[in-house]
């Protein structure tokens, strides 16, 4: 059974939250702050996070931060707040996916049970974009006819990790982050070189998926599958 932390500091939200994911069959750990979820989670096992911006003691931001430290769990961001800076700086800090107040508590399940799936496709360390499939343990990628190309490093860390989460916007300086590293000294267009090569190299299958530019912020990664 997967468990649930739940981070809110208003307590009819948190039981809405509950109700709904009960009735799912997950187990769910309600806290009212980010100092007490943040304890819980250092010495207890966690599936998936789903917490508040505006919080006592520590808040969503820097609570976060610190379940990132802790391990690769998925974190959902709910918040009052829907302006682009506040996705931005969530996406940054490690958020995977992001729903703003008032939600409908049946997407939230939906986006939770979405999440859990793509974190345990990525711990098997193959996943399937359409027809494609990627093999991280040998970096290759693999066709419909069994053929299995490698292509440069960087470029399939870039797909692999857009692919892992398919319809989630990454910035740019969040992609520079997890593929080149905090001490990389380019800049941003390192990315927009590395997706125009992508799908470049991936011409003839935009039926399989496509990545797709918002602008002013970033890429996600769409798949299309019958």
């Amino acid at each position: 059974m997967p468990k649930i932390l739940v981070v809110d500091d208003e307590a009819h939200i948190r039981e809405l939250v509950r109700l709904y994911l009960e009735d799912e069959g997950f187990e769910v750990i309600e806290k009212s702050n980010g100092e007490d979820a943040l304890a819980y989670a250092e010495n207890q096992p966690v599936d998936l996070a789903i917490i508040d911006i505006m919080m006592p003691k520590v808040d969503g931001w820097e609570l976060c931060s610190g379940l990132r430290e802790l391990d690769e769990m998925p974190i959902l961001m709910i918040t009052a707040k829907g302006e682009a800076q506040d996705r931005i700086k969530g996406f940054k800090l490690g958020t995977d996916d992001y729903l703003v107040k008032p939600f409908d508590p049946v997407e939230l399940v939906l986006r939770v049970k979405a999440l859990l799936k793509r974190y345990r496709l990525n711990a098997s360390n193959v996943i399937r974009l359409g027809s494609i499939v990627l093999d991280r343990k040998t970096y290759q990628v693999i066709y419909t006819d069994g053929k299995r190309v490698t292509i440069p490093m960087k470029e399939f860390e870039l797909l692999y990790k857009l692919g892992s989460y398919t319809n989630q916007l990454f910035t740019r300086d969040h992609l520079i982050e997890q593929i080149w590293g905090l001490d990389y000294e380019g800049d941003e267009r390192t990315v927009d070189v590395h997706i125009k090569r992508l799908r470049e190299r991936f011409a003839g299958h935009e039926s399989d998926f496509k990545i797709v530019t918002i602008r002013g912020l970033g890429y996600r990664l769409e798949v299309y599958q019958d």
